[in-house]
């Protein structure tokens, strides 16, 4: 009987045929946005942290200046940052410029999303729909793939108290 020895060849496009599945991107107009993540949580969690990167491919500066989701009862636009090795949380009102030509990430440990309130659990392989709105570009529908809990994830519990 022959064995069948698995190629690295093979897996290497199985991998290329699941890259669209695991990135995923959204646009409109001169806005691009790649990748929109979150973080599985807990069952007595009622946030979470929403995390991409958007890029302004137009000649003109944007803002998102505000995100939905029908997974909590708001999402704000939240900054971070560590003062004497105090983390400091501070919802962003006025949304987030989107310098012409640049990107902004928001990640962990920085500018994010945060969903409050949540409805039920986020767990780990499902979407959260949610739409974000940009001053010039408009409104766009992306959803947030859901993965693990990672070891680095100080936000979650900075928010404990919302």
């Amino acid at each position: 009987m022959k064995s069948k020895i698995f190629s690295p060849l093979a897996g290497l496009t199985i991998l290329a045929l699941a890259a669209p599945v695991i990135a995923h991107s959204f646009s409109v107009g001169k806005i691009a946005i790649g990748h929109p993540w979150t973080r599985e949580t807990a069952a007595s969690q009622s946030v979470g942290g929403g995390f991409l990167t958007v890029r302004n491919n137009g000649r003109t500066p944007d803002r998102l200046v505000s995100a939905t989701s029908s997974a909590s009862s708001e999402v704000q636009i939240h900054t971070m940052s560590m003062d004497g090795g105090v983390m400091k949380m501070r919802q962003l009102k006025d949304g987030i410029t989107i310098p012409a030509g640049q990107s902004v990430e928001l990640k962990p440990g920085g500018l994010h999303l945060m969903f409050v309130g949540l409805k039920k659990p986020f767990k780990q392989g499902t979407k959260i729909p949610a739409t974000l709105k940009f001053a010039r570009a408009g409104s766009v529908q992306v959803s947030f793939a859901v993965q693990a809990v990672g070891s680095a994830a100080p936000m979650e519990a900075g928010h404990a108290g919302h």
